[in-house]
């Protein structure tokens, strides 16, 4: 049955691939199943990368005199 997603071909190590097998068989899931979802994973971990520089940028010029409690921003 062709797919509407779109297709990406990746070439890597014969270790990688191995390991990747492994992960499909134990997990009973396709090959294809496993790249996807660990592209997945490595994305998520490089915005939550990109999210704490950005947050410890904007801590460093954080002024808590003038910051706002909790509770005066939730009323």
């Amino acid at each position: 049955m062709p797919t509407k997603n779109p297709r990406v071909n990746i070439v890597v190590e014969p270790s990688l691939y191995n390991l990747m097998q492994d992960l499909a068989t134990g997990e009973g899931v396709s090959l294809s199943t496993i790249a996807r979802d660990l592209i997945r994973e490595a994305i998520e971990l490089r915005e939550d990368v990109a999210l704490t520089k950005l947050a410890d940028a904007r801590l460093k010029t954080l002024d808590r005199k003038k910051a706002l409690s909790h509770d005066a921003v939730w009323k």
